[in-house]
């Protein structure tokens, strides 16, 4: 028989063998719609950017994202009170993502946070119109080379970028996969999708535009190697269990697994491919968290990105970063829990001091404010570390509440101005409680929350994480918790002193009056910090109703 006539009937043979038809998956489109709306809308906007005319698509994009995002919100509502959250939980889309309380509670934090980053990425009022044409934060014409030519004609033509907006849906539809993927290969997926818009916004900013590529390029490698540290961990963790499955892998973890492939019984249960592709994983989780000792691109990020997309990286990526991580050590790997641990208290107890003690020493507001959000990472990982229902509610609680207050505190540098653009350096704020007391007075309230004095959001916050880490047999850490929050304390004080205590500058900066955008994204960052901080009662309890994972 000759070759082609053997595999011809190898052919037919695999043909009558083979199912009749291909099984179609089975995708709960209604449970996922916060996530389809959301990228449904990225796909609009980039369309809007191919037809519409340029002086029509600042408006339609804004309305896009904005009514994206608030829809999307709408559906995350809606699943909570249909019991989604509750006894309805369950792993949705074939395995790939669960719909559960802290799912949830996380979409809708995160959608939130991008509904006022719209606010704050649509400012138009802040710098002063050039060519008669008002401009917003971001590069005339993000491909053009800085100070050459191109930019200059697109800068005289008046020229703004709006795909900003799609690209910041894209982003925010990768952040409600992230805490929501209940597979290895979602989870991957879901960190690029929201890791490379990320990477692009960085690099856009108007004033200092190689300060801001610089930062992209740091974002870019850093991220990509952390990436890679993750793909690694997910193969070695399917080399381990046979399957990328968080379920699958929590059964082979605690020697419940039924049925074995024959191919892969060779390397099943391997405790090495399991300690060693756990802490890749876990490693890729914590660069996007911002932990020591994977922190050192957060400091350049934040102060080279322009300002509204620092806000809403800050607070974002926090928020779906420690969902993700979250679900990882309470769904995948509780077995391992006295693996993980220590690992997480070093982690942790590192993180705090380091990001404390080191923002003391800044001059830069961007930096300081960097710093500060390493030491809040190691905040959130105390409760992170509790592993216990109170230990998930609180680091939930914990997310929803900072990440209003980074967010109205980066609204707010973006109105201190001078001829350059954003004054950040502090002896600019010398003196600006008397020059703007409103402006100064409510920078002074998002310190206060960040240093977690009581009545501010802050406090409750860290109550909770501190009250779930002790009583999950975590005492040492709330010790140097509360000595590196004391340390906090005092450069955010020194701020609060400065501008209010220091004579102004006579060529200091001036306070820009904004739009009643980013005024909007300021009230609403005071709001939550106040509300949460006066009567967080039921916030506490809707974050412990939202706290259990689905399996």
């Amino acid at each position: 028989m000759s070759h082609a006539a053997s595999v011809h009937s190898l052919w037919t043979i695999a043909a009558a063998e083979a199912p009749k038809k291909i099984p179609a998956p089975h995708i709960e489109y209604a449970q996922l719609s916060p996530t389809l709306i959301v990228l449904g809308a990225a796909l609009v906007g980039v369309l809007v950017e191919a037809f519409l005319p340029r002086r029509a698509r600042y408006h339609a994009q804004v309305a896009l994202a904005a009514l994206a995002m608030a829809a999307a919100f709408a559906a995350v509502v809606v699943l909570a009170a249909g019991g989604y959250a509750s006894d309805k939980a369950h792993i949705a889309a074939m395995g790939a993502v669960a719909v559960d309380g802290p799912a949830l509670f996380l979409q809708g934090t995160v959608l939130l946070v991008g509904l006022v980053a719209v606010f704050t990425f649509a400012e138009r009022r802040l710098d002063p119109a050039a060519h008669g044409r008002p401009v917003d934060s971001f590069a005339a014409q993000a491909a053009a080379v800085p100070g050459g030519e191109s930019e200059r004609k697109a800068v005289r033509a008046g020229l703004t970028t709006t795909e900003v907006f799609p690209v910041l849906l894209f982003a925010v539809g990768g952040m409600l996969v992230f805490p929501a993927a209940n597979d290895l290969l979602t989870l991957f997926i879901a960190l690029e999708v929201f890791s490379l818009p990320l990477y692009v916004l960085c690099a856009l900013a108007r004033r200092q535009r190689l300060l801001s590529q610089e930062s992209a390029v740091k974002y870019f490698l850093l991220g990509a190697f952390s990436s890679a540290f993750l793909l690694f961990g997910v193969a070695l963790l399917y080399g381990y269990a046979g399957t990328v499955t968080y379920a699958g892998i929590a059964d082979v973890v605690s020697g419940t697994v039924r049925s074995v492939d024959p191919a892969l019984a060779a390397t099943m249960g391997n405790d090495a491919l399991l300690l060693i592709g756990g802490a890749m994983v876990l490693m890729g989780l914590l660069f996007k968290v911002g932990a020591v000792p994977f922190h050192m691109w957060t400091p350049d990020v934040y102060q080279g990105a322009p300002t509204p997309v620092t806000g809403f990286m800050a607070a974002a990526t926090k928020v779906a970063a420690f969902g993700a991580l979250l679900r990882l050590l309470y769904v995948v790997l509780p077995g391992m829990r006295w693996d993980w641990r220590p690992v997480m208290w070093g982690v942790a107890i590192v993180t705090m001091l380091v990001g404390a003690v080191v923002a003391v020493t800044q001059t830069d507001v961007k930096r300081l404010l960097a710093y500060s959000s390493i030491a809040h990472a190691g905040f959130i990982l105390a409760g992170v570390i509790a592993v216990t229902p109170d230990g998930v509610s609180s680091v939930l609680f914990y997310l929803g509440a900072y990440s209003f207050v980074t967010l109205g505190a980066f609204a707010v540098v973006t109105l201190v101005r001078d001829a350059d653009g954003e004054a950040t350096h502090l002896s600019k704020w010398a003196g600006l409680g008397r020059r703007s007391p409103l402006v100064a007075a409510v920078f002074a309230v998002f310190l206060l929350a960040f240093a977690g004095i009581p009545l501010t959001s802050g406090f409750a916050g860290k109550f909770a994480v501190f009250k779930a880490a002790a009583q999950g047999g975590a005492g040492p850490l709330v010790v140097v918790g509360v000595i590196s929050s004391a340390i906090a304390a005092f450069f955010y004080v020194r701020v609060i002193v400065l501008m209010f205590f220091s004579e102004p500058k006579a060529d200091g900066p001036t306070v820009a009056v904004p739009s009643p955008l980013t005024s909007t994204a300021i009230a609403i960052g005071v709001a939550v910090t106040l509300v949460l901080g006066v009567a967080p009662q039921y916030f506490l309890d809707l974050a412990g109703q939202a706290g259990t994972f689905a399996r």
